[in-house]
């Protein structure tokens, strides 16, 4: 199974390239960690989006979470948000037992396990996605759906001087949870770059928590984030980072093995940029067994 992924798409010349690239890839399944058309309230905009990805969209699922730029108070007078997302892009968030469209999970293939998030909802513990969360990692089965990946919008591990620390509210809100329940990767948008982590958590390295891997790449016309700080206090922990137009893939071997590629839109397409092998933690015994995890909390 092969599952594409992109984020801060957009309608912009280096969007096009972005879906020729992810075209030509057999793949299963797109999924994007939000800023969808960066119509920010323009309707027409959200029109035309329709129709740029309609030949991608109507033949492979979409599957996506909101960003910045979906949050849109249409009127002054009327300042509720997300009316045009909601609307336009109506997930399956109820067969997941949530309340709302912004957040919500699904199983692809009896192999994964998929849980969006929503970086601009409330998500303490005392939210309605905080419990919605525990309730859903609870009921994971990881005898069906062996890997475990997450996406949010705003990035809980960034090295870019773009968007600093507008994750971390939320990283320290929900992360144990996600640590706890060994979800293997956690995917972001946002800042307009690639960058890949090692295993992380709390800060520090860490095998049984997951690898984070920013995609906010897509081709957007707010243009790339050009500068990462070599002194950041995750910059040990980052693995690769450029800042370049492009998409990833996950190819699930099967519910042990997985392979990472990312693709920079400016190599042709059987180039791989980045790579990684990944073993799913719920096959991996120092992490199933608890000990380690109980510890570290």
């Amino acid at each position: 199974m092969l599952v594409n992924y992109m984020g801060d798409l957009g309608q912009t010349e280096w969007t096009v390239s972005t879906l020729a690239h992810i075209g030509k890839s057999d793949y299963d399944m797109l999924l994007l960690p939000g800023d969808l058309s960066y119509a920010d309230s323009q309707q027409p905009l959200w029109d035309s989006f329709g129709r740029l990805i309609q030949p991608y969209a109507s033949s492979r699922p979409w599957m996506v979470t909101e960003g910045n730029h979906e949050v849109e108070a249409l009127t002054a007078l009327d300042m509720v948000p997300f009316i045009a997302y909601n609307h336009r892009w109506r997930m399956p968030y109820e067969e997941s037992e949530s309340t709302s469209n912004l957040y919500y999970s699904f199983n692809v293939a009896g192999a994964v396990h998929v849980i969006m998030l929503g970086s601009y909802t409330e998500y303490g513990p005392d939210s309605a996605q905080y419990k919605w969360l525990v309730s859903d990692l609870a009921k994971v089965d990881r005898s069906v759906t062996p890997w475990l990946i997450v996406l949010l919008h705003a990035p809980w591990y960034n090295t870019n001087t773009a968007h600093q620390g507008e994750g971390e509210k939320m990283r320290k809100a929900m992360e144990a949870l996600l640590y706890r329940a060994h979800v293997d990767i956690v995917f972001a948008g946002h800042v307009h770059a690639y960058e890949r982590f090692t295993w992380i958590y709390n800060n520090a390295a860490d095998s049984c928590g997951p690898v984070y891997i920013t995609i906010g790449d897509g081709g957007n016309r707010e243009g790339l984030a050009l500068h990462f700080n070599p002194s950041h206090k995750s910059a040990s922990l980052s693995v690769f980072r450029e800042a370049s137009f492009g998409h990833g893939r996950l190819k699930i071997i099967d519910g042990k093995k997985a392979h990472w590629s990312w693709h920079r839109n400016n190599d042709s397409d059987a180039t791989v940029a980045d790579e990684l092998w990944l073993e799913s933690l719920s096959s991996s015994s120092p992490c199933q067994d608890g000990t380690k995890a109980k510890d570290e909390l």
